[in-house]
This record gives C-alpha cells, structure tokens and sequence, in this order.
C-alpha cells in the first residue's frame, strides 16, 4: 500500500451479500481490508468470524483472515479515510413506482465523503443507473480531491462468490488512465481477466447482462403457461426440444424469477429507455405474474376457501437464506386473499427473519395443497399423498397445474 495509508482497501457496505465476499476475497489475497457498514449486528459478526449470510466456503476463509488481521470491520466512517482504495457496494435502488433513484449512491458517499482523501480511488461496485458514475465524479470534483473513480460492476452469482471472484473476468472502467489502471491492479489479484470498457458502456453491460437473463425467463414462464393452459407439460416439451439440439439449449425451465436484481435492473433499463422498453415491461408482467397464475389455476382445481396451502420455500432461490424480493411472499399474499389457511417452511430461512414459518413435517401435516415456490433440494424425494404444484419440476413429476 502506499505510505500514509494504513489499509490496502475500505468496502463501504461491506457486510452484505455483494461486499463480504470480495472483502473476504481480497483479504485472503493478503490485502489489508476494512469493512465500513451502518449494520452494528453484521459488523459483531464479521469480527467473530461468522458469517451473516449463507455464501459456501466464505466461513473458513472468513475467520482465517479475521485472524490474521488482514480482514476488520466498524460502523466508524472515518476507517474509509484508511484505505488506498475504497470500493461503494451500494447499488441503485428503484422506488415503489419502479423509478430509480440516481441520487442514492452519491447521497449514501456523503455519510464517509468527509474521510476522503487525495491519492485514493474510488470504485463502484454495485449496480447503477447509467450515468451514476458521472455524478458521483462530479462530487468529487466538488470536494476538490484528486481521487480517480471507476466502475467495475460485481458479476458473481450468490452462492458462487468464492469461486466467481476467482474465475470470472473483471469489467474495468474508468474515465482516468490511472483509475483504470489502479482499477486493473486491485481485482488483478482476484482474476487475471481483465475486460476494459468506458464507464457508460459498463453500467449499460451490466444492466442488460441482468435484463438478458430475466427475458429468458419471461420466455420461458410464458411457453409454461401456454402449455399448461392446455394440459401440457412444459418440462416434456421443453426436455424434448433441447435434446441433442444445441439452439435450444439455453432455454430454462418455468420457474419464480425473483431475487434482489434480474427485476430491479430490468426496470432501471426501462427507465433509461424512456419506458419505451415494451420488451422488458413485458417480462415484468410475467414474471411477476407467475404467482398469481399458479393461484388462478389452483382455483380452477380447489374450493381454496376450504383448504390450507403449504408453501414450500420461501428465499428467492435454491439453497439460499436470503428473501429478498422473493416471489413465495407475493404467492403467500394473493393465497391470504384465497384460502382457509397459508402456511410456509424454508430450511435455509431463519426464524429471527420470518418468525411464521414451521418445520417441514409440520407443514406437510396440515396442508391440504402444497406448493413448491422455492426448489429446495431438500424437496426433491418428498413423498406426500397430497396434491403438488410443482412449477419447477423438483420432483420430476411434470409441471402441469
């Protein structure tokens, strides 16, 4: 690190899901990291070399580093004026009219932007609306420091993290040749795949990488409801079009697209688009009604106003504790309006983060209906004599509902 910097690295945010696993990364390449996070509870539990989360093989290297002294973390804003390098893991959020709000991460950066100092860089790692790298630049020229700014966007999938870091290539961007170069030097000790675009390029690439992804979905879902409107099964057809077809083999099955980003960014996309993004409106209107779809048939079959619905899984993706944004708790809330009873389990789910839900063996009990939300592996061999809504076909008994 350079002389008058104590720390190689400051995550801001980094007790979450995005800069945990790259602090832990970084500090086990033998950076000196400093987590900064607003979280007390997350901080205490970084500290103690546990994770807050679920991320496979974070833990071990977690308390390897914690112990080493190359991995702290506090709530004191001032340990970002430590750090040669100060990586922002605050994306853009959208608001409840699906608008985002480019002032979030420049409004977040005031909290710390006090402890700035010249000679440092600044790297934005989280998604952002295009343009945010601009304006946070032009913050920085308002403080009058001499800090060069880059966006590298983060690409890892959750629960891969540890092995993404490592085997993925790392986006550069930056407007300086010594950002971009300083940039390249900092996740050079992660991957040596290094891809260099300009910063309006790399918001727009990482946008439309997640919108990409929840397109194929939308299709996907929709083929699903096209078949089973008819008594098909989507899986059958589908397994039988991909085979030995290498075209086709890149169509996913039916299944909740939910999670903190594929949606979030689809309508950040939108918005840049002036809303003139029928293509991703359309999307949303499908992924999003895919719960409401799975009721709507389940009606067709059941009196529900008689019957207790079990939901089985409620994270946003298999083998995750994390809720956020998952459709199980849309699907739970349009069951509320429908049946006797909803009942929900998740193995991963912990009761300090939804205090509702029941065991498993509990749930099969006194459900009448189950539905499969989440594709678990843990539900894979489930042997019940109830009915089954089995989008994901977990259970390899078809899909049709």
């Amino acid at each position: 690190m350079t002389a008058g910097f104590s720390a190689d690295v400051a995550v801001v945010g980094g007790a979450g899901h995005v800069g945990l696993p790259l602090a832990i990364a970084l500090a086990d390449s033998g950076a000196k990291v400093v987590i900064y996070d607003l979280s007390q509870a997350a901080v205490d539990r970084v500290l103690s070399g546990t994770m807050p989360f679920t991320e496979p093989g974070a833990e071990p290297v977690l308390q390897r580093v914690v112990a080493s002294g190359l991995l702290t973390a506090s709530t004191d804003p001032s340990v970002v004026g430590t750090a040669e390098n100060i990586i922002v893991v605050i994306g853009t959020p959208v608001d409840e009219h699906l608008n985002p709000d480019p002032s979030a991460i420049p409004r977040a950066l005031d909290a710390c932007s006090a402890h700035f100092r010249d000679g440092q860089l600044l790297v934005l790692r989280s998604t952002v609306y295009p343009g945010v790298t601009e304006l946070v630049e032009r913050m920085i020229d308002r403080l009058g420091l001499d800090i060069p700014v880059a966006f590298c966007p983060e690409r890892i999938a959750e629960h891969k993290a540890m092995e993404e870091l490592y085997s993925l290539p790392q986006i550069v961007s930056s407007r300086r040749i010594d950002g971009r170069e300083r940039a390249e030097a900092l996740f050079r000790r992660l991957t040596q795949k290094i891809v260099h675009l300009e910063p309006e390029e790399a918001e727009l690439a990482k946008l439309f990488t997640n919108t990409w992804r929840y397109l194929k979905f939308a299709a996907a879902n929709q083929f699903y409801m096209m078949a089973n409107d008819r008594g098909l099964d989507f899986e059958r057809i589908r397994n039988g079009l991909a085979q030995d077809y290498p075209r086709a083999q890149d169509m996913p099955g039916a299944g909740f697209a939910a999670g903190p980003c594929l949606f979030k960014d689809t309508m950040q996309l939108a918005a840049f688009s002036d809303n003139t993004f029928s293509l991703g409106h359309s999307a949303m209107l499908v992924n999003e009604g895919l719960p409401l779809y799975i009721v709507s048939r389940l009606e067709k079959r059941f009196d529900l106003a008689d019957k207790t619905v079990g939901i089985l899984g409620m994270s946003f993706k298999a083998g995750s504790d994390d809720i956020r944004s998952s459709l199980s708790y849309k699907l739970r809330r349009v069951l509320k309006f429908k049946a006797k009873a909803v009942i929900g389990t998740d193995p991963y789910v912990s009761e300090d983060v939804d205090d509702t839900l029941l065991p498993l063996e509990a749930v099969l009990e006194k459900a009448d209906i189950l539905v499969i939300a989440t594709p678990h592996a843990e539900y894979r061999g489930l042997q019940t004599d109830k009915p089954v809504a089995d989008v994901w076909n977990l259970r390899g008994a078809g899909v049709v509902v």
